[in-house]
């Protein structure tokens, strides 16, 4: 470890952290994170995964997932994660108002960040004074997500404060890049992607999102954000692709309605377009050095 930098700190309980992770905003990020945590458990029902948003300006795990409302607390006053579809799921966007704009400095971002993930005292209370959300209780105490084969972080794009915060205070087993065949877009996620390797966080490979357009009409398929360029780029890097994952109105629908597809259409394409990313993840992780 290098002189400086503080000493990484295993999760209780989480046996792999995997992050997911965009040069720049808007590639489907999110939606991927969701379903790759959905498609990890429908390959393996033994596997117990939860969820961690850790966009604090923008979270968008909460209207993903369908999850609303102030958590519940335990006999000893934790704070409950919020669980749907098996997944136990958290996010600053259960501490604040929906459209309440976050507005702090990044000093501030990672303390909540830290607390989030560490569990420790009074997030609620840190909310509320940064926020003016208020509750009725004032000794909230962030829960546990409990113990966890796989906890899929959604991290805000680039390659800031936040991404460096979760880096250097937790192990983490593989970083999945996201990204669209666009030109622009690939700038950015060979930009995530390099900034991983420097802090030693192995790339378990990129995801080409809107891959493919098929018209359902006809058929005809149109690589509207170019074609293959994720595939380049993986190949540039020496890493793998992951998968292909189409631009497609029910992912979109789905995603909408907080009924992400891999659980809503299961057996559609889409969804198993999910689940063979969520296996080549997996796959990675089994065979990387350790």
């Amino acid at each position: 470890m290098a002189r400086g930098l503080p000493k990484q700190k295993p999760i209780a309980g989480v046996k792999e952290v995997i992050v997911v992770a965009s040069g720049k905003g808007g590639v489907g990020k999110s939606t991927t994170a969701v379903n790759l945590a959905l498609g990890l458990m429908a390959n393996d029902q033994s596997k117990s995964v939860g969820l961690l948003d850790a966009d604090v300006y923008g979270p968008s795990i909460p209207k993903l997932m369908n999850l609303k409302g102030n958590p519940e607390l335990t006999d000893k006053n934790l704070m409950r994660p919020l669980v749907n579809f098996r997944i136990p799921c958290m996010s600053m966007g259960f501490l604040v108002e929906e459209v309440a704009p976050i507005v702090w400095r990044g000093l501030m971002v990672m303390s909540a960040i830290e607390k989030l993930i560490r569990q420790s005292k009074k997030i609620i209370q840190f909310a509320q004074h940064c926020c003016s959300f208020h509750y009725h209780n004032d000794f909230f105490h962030a829960g546990r997500l409990g113990n966890l084969d796989y906890l899929v972080i959604d991290m805000p794009p680039g390659t800031g404060d936040v991404q460096l915060s979760i880096t250097q205070n937790i192990p983490i087993a593989g970083a999945v890049i996201v990204s669209t065949p666009q030109d622009i877009a690939l700038l950015d996620a060979r930009r995530g992607a390099e900034m991983f390797r420097k802090v030693n966080v192995p790339v378990l490979g990129l995801v080409q999102n809107m891959s493919v357009f098929q018209c359902p009409k006809c058929n005809h398929q149109t690589h509207i954000f170019g074609s293959d360029g994720a595939k380049e780029l993986a190949q540039t890097l020496g890493v793998e692709l992951l998968g292909d994952i189409p631009l497609h109105l029910n992912i979109r629908e789905t995603s909408d309605k907080g009924q992400p597809v891999v659980v809503s259409f299961p057996e559609s394409p889409e969804a198993e377009a999910y689940r063979r990313v969520a296996a080549a993840v997996v796959h990675r992780l089994a065979v990387q050095p350790r």
